[in-house]
């Protein structure tokens, strides 16, 4: 198979680029471009649009801290609605934990999880081996409108950047839904994009703004992510019962014994201390 250069711009002028990688495959969807490809250094990956999502490398960095972090809050999370997820890894984090009864999964494209099953098993093969979860092909933001009031105990907002179908996942009406669809113990966890080039900090702070509004208590985290524009990148945490650190369950995770490869409970605090950098653009957020 002819290899290819695959570069992706992170900005106007920095790009960030793979040398020989093999495109396995290429489609144009109804909603976004999807490419498969096999790096010797990254093994596969798949983009949306010409921007990373997952490979197999790093992938365990993004999942372990989107799925690890609420659950070592309230350990006792029984109905969990992820939105976006199509490669499946976040919800094969949250299977892992046995007390979990209902994992919603809803993905608009259903082009993409088809494609990280035949593609990309290491994160997507939970997906069909657990009847805890239900997969939905449609708009995230339309099915949260939908959902019965404090319906879920845990929302995982695991989505693209805030264009293409991921737009709607950073308004305020999403974020409401989101509120109104928690139960009391509810927690929020979003995508929280980048502090360092201007183009995610923007997203950031508006998408902090509006968080704030709504949740007694919102937080920002933090973890390395090396394939991601800067590296640098960010979670939201928001609650209306729960903080972060004072409510951190460390001793009761710690005994489920689950192995992870990134996340750890020094990890759990340490990523909530965010540079001054980042505190002061947070602060600032409205």
């Amino acid at each position: 198979m002819k290899k290819i250069h695959y570069t992706e711009p992170w900005t106007k002028s920095v790009h960030f680029t793979i040398l020989d990688v093999e495109r396995l495959h290429s489609e144009v969807s109804p909603f976004q471009t999807i490419d498969f490809y096999r790096s010797d250094t990254f093994g596969t990956f798949f983009t949306l649009d010409g921007l990373m999502m997952v490979n197999e490398k790093d992938e365990f960095i993004y999942h372990d801290m989107i799925s690890h972090v609420p659950m070592a809050v309230n350990p006792n999370i029984k109905r969990v609605l992820i939105i976006g997820g199509g490669d499946g890894g976040t919800a094969r984090e949250i299977a892992r934990y046995s007390g979990i009864e209902k994992i919603d999964m809803v993905e608009i494209d259903e082009r993409v999880v088809r494609l990280s099953q035949k593609y990309l098993p290491l994160t997507a093969k939970t997906l069909d081996q657990d009847n805890r979860i239900h997969l939905f092909f449609e708009d995230g933001l339309a099915f949260v409108k939908n959902a019965d009031k404090e319906s879920y105990d845990l929302i995982l907002v695991d989505s693209t950047d805030p264009i293409g179908p991921g737009e709607g996942l950073f308004t305020k009406a999403f974020y409401d839904n989101c509120y109104r669809a928690l139960s009391n113990d509810g927690i929020l966890i979003n995508q929280h994009e980048s502090p360092y080039f201007n183009e995610q900090k923007h997203e950031m702070i508006r998408a902090h703004a509006k968080i704030k509004d709504l949740f007694p208590i919102a937080e920002v985290y933090q973890f390395h992510q090396p394939t991601y524009p800067s590296g640098h990148w960010l979670f939201g945490f928001a609650s209306k019962k729960f903080h972060p650190i004072k409510d951190h369950k460390m001793a009761a995770w710690e005994a489920l014994n689950l192995k992870t490869n990134y996340y750890n409970s020094d990890i759990h605090k340490g990523a909530f201390m965010l540079p001054t950098y980042v505190k002061d653009a947070l602060k600032n957020a409205r």
